[in-house]
């Protein structure tokens, strides 16, 4: 069993562990930019589990900015049948690929 940690940010949870490449939602900062992620759920090291209520104290994962990118395209359609009604719309959510570092 491996070094892993559970964070959370953008409002969403990653297992993450050394030299794990992941995409969040949008944070501030450009390429090569340090990110530091405070809000750890849960560690886990060769057995021994520590799990927050809600978050470790002290613990916090690094990680380096990647790249700044948007997703791919999703298509909102809205549709009324019998009435000739028809909306197209698309979205790109922004994101940055985070490349962690250590935890």
């Amino acid at each position: 069993m491996s070094k892993f940690a559970v964070i959370q940010t953008g409002g969403k949870q990653y297992r993450v562990a050394a030299g794990d490449k992941l995409r969040v939602e949008k944070l501030s900062g450009a390429a090569g930019d340090p990110v530091t992620f405070d809000k750890v759920l849960l560690t886990a090291d060769d057995g021994e589990v520590a799990v927050g209520t809600p978050f470790i104290t002290g613990a916090t994962v690094t990680g380096k900015i990647v790249a700044q990118a948007r997703d791919k395209k999703k298509i909102i359609f809205r549709y009324h049948s019998k009435t000739r009604y028809r909306k197209k719309k698309g979205h790109r959510q922004p994101v940055t690929e985070v490349a962690v570092v250590s935890l």
